[in-house]
């Protein structure tokens, strides 16, 4: 038994062997700082990141105080959008199978209301949602908090920079006073540690690293002129061939630029920003995770709260004005132990910056010239196509269902089928791209669950 294992925490048995079966063995270091405060009932002020693996923490907290036998809500998470507060509900189902039959909502702004009053109806033990939907429905009446145990803020910093203090304020005065509340935040700005002092009592602030190693990303930093910008990023994709890249850029507006040059020179990709629809947003997030398109071109605010797993590089297009942003943006790759590239473009006048972020760092900064690639390189083509089907949760599909009906039906072989996401109205499965138009042709002549469904590719 190790310090960082899992083991020397006070789980049940039933808990232990659920960690096992999914893959966790030893704690990440901020599960390491917090999981014995949790879990002794202490409220917590942790500094943590995407991906740091706070999830699981404030998760194992929740789970411990939860009663199945009893239909009401225990635990509240708030999230500051639909796509994080989606990724924490499905973390929190694996870490609920230990327990049981327990039910998890999420109940988000930029989806119908009706649904969610109904299914809100029938009771629930643990919501995850955004400040907004959830003082929504309290305001309406249809959501009791007198039950709740334990309260969760995620990305706390996030959700008052969009504006949501008063909303979180007033969901807190919903909750008993006699609760434990978790604060996680990617920063610790004078703001976070003032307003912690309105929803926590005596909390315990912890801090960790967030850079990964420095042997798990390779830095390298280029000097280019500023109108160069856009075509020393496609040179740097078509040299190092990266299969997923998160490109940063400073504006909206140069977003948009970037991706329509990349896909000028036969480079697929999309953005994301503040002004897409949620709807939108979803179909581009779905692409990128499934391997269907190779590079994100984001903003830092846009990017926040995203959870990719797998993430071959970072460019930041345009160097972000703190070294506290650019150690943010670089750690989203080489995770779990795998190797990150990340590669940063920079004009003389922006020198200062990349001074900046040398002395964060503590190490000379690697610089190189760019690159020369080939004119006649191959187009840098994501390896899997999504098929999006008109059919879900809702219509009784299962991952289950859309798999044997690709290996089992159609022929392929698993290898070739990628990631999987079931919604309550529609469904998404990646496959290899080669394999990709062959198989919607089949699928459209065959029935799945009985019915013939609607679908069609996500580009």
């Amino acid at each position: 038994m190790t310090a960082t294992s899992f083991s020397s925490l006070p789980l049940s048995d039933e808990q232990q062997h659920n960690l096992s079966e999914l893959g966790y063995t030893a704690m990440t270091p901020i599960q390491a700082e917090s999981l014995p405060l949790i879990l002794a009932g202490r409220d917590v002020l942790a500094q943590a990141q995407t991906g740091s693996g706070k999830t699981l923490a404030f998760g194992l907290g929740i789970m411990q105080k939860i009663n199945p036998a009893f239909f009401g809500i225990q635990g509240l998470v708030l999230c500051p959008t639909r796509e994080l507060a989606d990724q924490v509900s499905r973390e929190l189902r694996k870490q609920a199978r230990a327990l049981g039959n327990i039910k998890i909502l999420t109940l988000c702004g930029g989806a119908a209301l009706r649904p969610q009053v109904e299914s809100l109806s029938h009771g629930a033990h643990i919501v995850v949602g955004t400040p907004g939907r959830i003082l929504d429905l309290l305001e309406r009446g249809q959501l009791e908090l007198g039950t709740v145990k334990t309260l969760v803020l995620d990305e706390a910093d996030r959700m008052i920079d969009m504006g949501f203090y008063d909303d979180i304020c007033a969901i807190t005065r919903a909750c008993p006073l006699k609760r434990q509340t978790l604060m996680f935040s990617a920063t610790y700005p004078a703001a976070i540690l003032k307003d912690s002092e309105g929803f926590m009592i005596d909390p315990v602030r912890i801090q960790v690293e967030s850079l990964p190693s420095q042997s798990q990303i390779e830095q390298i930093f280029y000097e280019i002129d500023p109108e160069q910008r856009f075509v020393a990023t496609a040179t740097l994709l078509n040299h190092f061939r990266p299969v997923s890249t998160l490109a940063f850029c400073n504006t909206k507006a140069q977003c948009e630029e970037l991706a329509e040059e990349l896909q000028q020179r036969g480079i697929r990709a999309l953005v994301l920003h503040g002004d897409l629809e949620q709807r939108d947003r979803e179909d581009v997030l779905v692409q990128f995770i499934n391997q269907s398109c190779s590079v994100l071109v984001a903003t830092d605010v846009a990017a926040r709260g995203l959870d990719i797993q797998t993430l071959d590089a970072v460019i930041n297009v345009d160097i972000s004005p703190n070294a506290e942003t650019h150690i943010h943006r670089i750690g989203r790759t080489g995770r779990s132990e795998a190797r990150g590239l990340a590669l940063t473009l920079c004009s003389q006048a922006e020198k200062f910056r990349a001074e900046r972020i040398e002395k964060a760092l503590d190490a000379p900064l690697d610089w190189q010239d760019l690159p020369t690639v080939k004119a006649n390189a191959r187009n840098l083509q994501a390896p899997m196509k999504t098929i999006c089907l008109r059919a879900g949760k809702k219509d009784k599909i299962r991952p289950g269902d859309l798999l044997g009906a690709l290996t089992k039906d159609i022929g392929l072989q698993a290898s070739q089928v990628g990631k999987i996401n079931i919604y309550d109205f529609v469904s998404f499965v990646a496959i290899e791209r080669k394999a990709a138009d062959d198989t919607i042709t089949q699928l459209r002549q065959r029935t799945i669950k009985g019915r013939q469904l609607q679908m069609r590719f996500m580009e």
